[in-house]
């Protein structure tokens, strides 16, 4: 019986060293989780008179190598596709035979048509989302990121405009000189659908109050220009002054009857008011609109967004519309400011660069500036961990004692958060698993030592005469 005890404890320690063997040969391993040898005593039972053993144990035997999925250490690497797992969950991936499993290394690639795999070749999977990032099913699917042609351009549809006048600012028909119509302004580019740029410049003239005004302005009014309705540099009255200085379809009148301020041009009516000149046949400023604001300096009209006509450089294109939104415009005591000025189109761009964030976004950076959402990396867990089955290349795949897998995003409820430059290191203690090899070792050799006595017994008794 010796002997088969002692051979039960050689096994149990070769297996032992196995585990141990492995888990130092994988200390540099990323996402790899370390096991432990756990044992179990044998028994053979016999009972006695008064229902005690009668027989010692009988050996060991391995009862489980259980893996220990304890958090590894984050190792910073600056590959935007290497990822990281902080918390619960692992990358589910779909194998060149199909099958599914899962892991923890983030050791991410791009293949020749963009699929993003790992270094077995397995497709990781996701969620596909709109180009926001929003998450658009709740369907795994396979990450691709389109990266062998540029995103077509977009044309402007919207443009945002928030800036302060200031209300210090005389009206025009009351500056001598006369403002030039530059003075207040600002420009943007925006796009027409080829991705060519159109220039797209906004004046604003103070027009209000003005009592000499007919009829009389009684709040604060600016007039607005863009450049196709005015020429920068010159100056801009109300509709009761000089109209050749704010619609550069006058120009050649101008040009006829030069002068800084021509009211002249205005004879005087009865009534006080100004008569145009024939030859101002236009009869208006040519403004776009007009803004108006309160006591408070707060815009009252219009709050609503204003057309914009834009014009292609490409004639077979013409002219298209943006709409204009100027609702967060103010009028204060201060210098005039534009604070932000913005457009959504976009001339086409190539691909420059891939990032990951916290909850598994995946986001592409293009030459054109423009950022789009191209899917969100999911993350899986299970109820026993320990019930997974290791298999090559540092994946699991589950089984009936793992239950199915909860699958989810990263940061949701328990899932851990990705962290993308990053990778996860083996959680293997190698100072440790150095102490349990000694210890290992000191069990084979007394395994050893038990079936070397045996086997000495076993001589007395046979040389016995």
């Amino acid at each position: 019986m010796s002997f088969q005890t002692g051979l039960s404890g050689l096994n149990s320690s070769s297996k032992n060293l196995d585990v141990i063997g492995n888990n130092i040969a994988n200390a540099n391993t990323v996402g790899m989780k370390a096991s432990r040898t756990e044992f179990a005593a044998l028994i053979a039972t016999q009972l006695g008179p008064a229902g005690g053993n009668l027989t010692p144990g009988i050996g060991v035997s391995v009862g489980t190598v259980a893996q220990q999925f304890t958090q590894g250490n984050i190792s910073i690497t600056g590959n935007n596709l290497d990822v990281a797992i902080n918390g619960n969950g692992f990358f589910q991936v779909t194998m060149p035979d199909q099958s599914r499993a899962y892991t923890r290394d983030g050791q991410f690639k791009l293949d020749d048509v963009g699929n993003l795999i790992t270094n077995g070749g397995a497709n990781v999977m996701g969620y596909p989302t709109d180009l926001l990032g929003n998450r658009t099913s709740i369907t795994p699917e396979k990450m691709v990121i389109p990266t062998n042609a540029p995103i077509p351009a977009e044309a402007t549809t919207s443009i945002a405009a928030e800036f302060n006048l200031d209300s210090r600012t005389k009206p025009a028909t009351q500056s001598t000189p006369p403002t030039p119509i530059s003075t207040y302004g600002t420009t943007l580019t925006a796009f027409d659908s080829q991705g060519n740029e159109v220039p797209v410049s906004l004046y604003f003239v103070k027009t209000g109050p003005d009592t000499t005004a007919n009829p009389a302005i009684t709040v604060d009014t600016w007039d607005v220009f863009d450049s196709t309705n005015v020429t920068a540099g010159t100056t801009a009255l109300n509709a009761n002054a000089a109209i050749y200085a704010t619609h550069k379809l006058n120009a050649a009148w101008n040009t006829a009857n030069p002068g800084p301020d021509q009211k002249a041009t205005f004879a005087a009516a009865g009534t006080g008011a100004f008569a145009a000149d024939p030859q101002l046949a236009l009869g208006a400023t040519g403004a776009l609109f007009q803004l108006n604001y309160d006591v408070n300096g707060k815009l009252t009209a219009p709050l609503a967004t204003q057309n914009l006509t834009l014009t292609s450089p490409n004639t077979a294109i013409g002219t298209f519309t943006a709409a204009l939104d100027i609702s967060k415009t103010t009028q204060y005591g201060t210098s005039f400011a534009v604070s932000n000025l913005t457009q959504d189109g976009y001339t086409a761009g190539d691909l420059t660069g891939i990032t990951i964030d916290d909850s598994g976004v995946i986001t592409t950076r293009y030459s054109n500036g423009q950022t789009q959402a191209r899917g969100q990396l999911l993350v899986a867990d299970f109820r026993n961990v320990q019930g997974l089955t290791q298999i090559a290349g540092g994946n699991w795949i589950e089984t009936s004692a793992s239950g199915q897998p909860v699958l989810g995003s990263p940061g949701e409820g328990k899932f851990g958060k990705t962290r993308s430059g990053a990778l996860e290191d083996s959680n293997v203690d190698l100072t440790g698993e150095l102490v349990n090899m000694m210890t290992a070792q000191r069990n084979y050799q007394a395994n050893a030592q038990t079936i070397k006595t045996q086997d000495q017994i076993m001589s007395t008794l046979v040389n016995l005469r």
